[in-house]
């Protein structure tokens, strides 16, 4: 007879005790609009956070919200969603997205959205404050110059810690169309948009380029015209009025911001030390002082530091000193 082999066990019969995985980074975003959702949305496909933490006071939306990009989660890094009418969802967040405002309606434009707006922010960032002190808070509501200036003082934040996501999508316009009419990718061009998020925006022409070409010296587009001054007005306005068109078309920009805000987020996060056009309390820069408004700005894991300083034409100059002043202006009519 064969004697039937012995079958030795594959199985560790003392397993190592099982440890809880790290968590690690929290974000949460208050308002679960399409801007909110948007923001969620693509920040747990890029990988932004571990956690993510959906706030508002409309309960059955948040929650529906949170889970229909929870039921995605197969298809992306590893994340909860959770979705809360309850503040305390947001509690020990490392980074606190605010798009809780009034709706910009067709033709209206994103400063005659203050009042509404501030008097939003008068509930809800001190019960954020309570629950995320320690958080590096970012305003996304518009008119968000105005609403970030009046935030910070409603927070008693450093003005590192709190600040708003600016032109930084405005930026991505800019660079979205002169990559179209130079035929190159968007990637590789660099140039912001500085001052208002908003109608008296400011093109940083002068420091912009494309590769290591600078733009007013890049010569034929793709359509064999120059990049003279008619056309880099023309694609200035275009970038102005982008949001508007999109409004008119569906009602509200989401996508873009959101992609924009995942990326504010992850390098905050990740402490990438990016250079980034957000809106920040200006102290003396430029001689500009006492208002919120974008700057090419380091941006890293503490919030913002260096503002930046570029080359900038006299009439770019005058432009950024005037945005300043239309801030300003808007704000002292709501007493911020």
């Amino acid at each position: 007879m064969t004697s039937t082999p012995e079958v030795q066990s594959v199985v560790d019969p003392q397993p190592p005790a099982a440890t809880a995985p790290d968590k690690g980074s929290k974000l949460a975003v208050i308002g679960a609009g399409a801007v909110g959702s948007a923001c969620v949305y693509a920040s747990m496909i890029k990988g932004v956070a571990r956690e993510y933490a959906l706030y508002d006071i409309a309960e059955t939306k948040v929650k529906a919200e949170a889970l229909d990009i929870a039921q995605g989660s197969q298809f992306a890094p590893v994340a909860t969603v959770e979705g809360s009418s309850d503040m305390a969802v947001i509690k020990d967040a490392d980074v606190v997205v605010i798009t809780a405002g009034a709706k910009q309606k067709p033709g209206q434009s994103r400063l005659d959205l203050a009042g509404a707006t501030i008097n939003i922010m008068k509930d809800v960032i001190p019960k954020a404050v309570e629950q995320a002190p320690n958080a590096v808070f970012l305003m996304v509501a518009n008119p968000v110059d105005v609403v970030t200036y009046a935030g910070l003082k409603i927070s008693g934040m450093s003005p590192n810690q709190f600040f708003g996501s600016g032109t930084v999508l405005d930026s991505s316009r800019l660079r979205y169309l002169i990559a179209q009419h130079c035929g190159v990718s968007a990637q590789t061009v660099h140039a912001y948009i500085a001052g208002e998020h908003g109608d008296s925006e400011i093109p940083l022409w002068s420091s912009a380029t494309i590769g290591a070409v600078p733009l007013l010296q890049w010569g034929e587009t793709v359509d064999g015209e120059r990049l003279d001054e008619g056309l880099r007005e023309s694609i200035h306005h275009e970038v102005v009025n982008s949001a508007y068109s999109i409004i008119e078309g569906k009602g509200a920009t989401n996508y873009a911001i959101g992609l924009s805000v995942a990326q504010i987020a992850g390098t905050i996060l990740r402490d990438e030390r990016r250079i980034l056009p957000v809106s920040t309390l200006l102290d003396d820069w430029m001689g500009i002082s006492d208002v919120c408004m974008s700057v090419p700005t380091i941006v890293g894991r503490a919030g913002v530091g260096r503002r930046l300083v570029p080359v900038v034409t006299p009439d770019e100059y005058r432009g950024l000193r005037a945005s300043a002043d239309s801030i300003r202006q808007v704000a002292a009519k709501f007493g911020v």
